[in-house]
């Protein structure tokens, strides 16, 4: 029997993949638990047009991805943090802080966990490179500046 699975099932398949399965697994299991649907044509044609809606919605988001993209490329951020002499930091430079100064800079707002650094916690002046990954397909690295107030 075809069935469309309704989510991810180890072993078997993916959501929205049609696979083929003994009739008393989807009908005591599979199809009980809604877990998945059999395919028949309309359940066939609903898929289709499912699949279609979410390849518009994802072109959707991967354009304004790349639209941000080029938007903050080239930035040069320059962060301001409170140091000691020596070049330490009184605390650290992290995602937030970064979130904040694009914002201020170009007043785009990036959520704070699509910023990846390459240490956990900046902790000394200098320049570093920050990488955001605003899309799957749309990932960028960001030059920034730690300097003393």
């Amino acid at each position: 029997m075809e069935v469309i699975l309704k989510q991810d099932i180890a072993n078997l398949g993916y959501t929205h993949d049609i696979v083929n399965v003994k009739d008393g697994y989807a009908r005591n299991y599979l199809i009980p638990n809604k877990m998945a649907i059999i395919a028949n044509e309309t359940n066939r044609k609903v898929l289709e047009e499912l699949k279609r809606q979410q390849a518009f919605k994802e072109e959707k988001v991967k354009n304004e991805a790349l639209e941000i993209a080029k938007a903050i490329e080239g930035l040069a951020l320059r962060i301001a943090v409170k140091a000691g002499t020596s070049g330490k930091i009184f605390g650290s430079v992290n995602s937030v802080m970064i979130a904040n100064a694009i914002k201020e800079a170009k007043n785009i707002e990036i959520d704070r966990k699509r910023i990846h650094l390459n240490e956990d916690a900046i902790k000394e002046l200098g320049n570093y490179t920050a990488k955001i990954k605003l899309h799957k397909e749309v990932q960028l690295d960001l030059d920034f500046e730690v300097y003393a107030e």
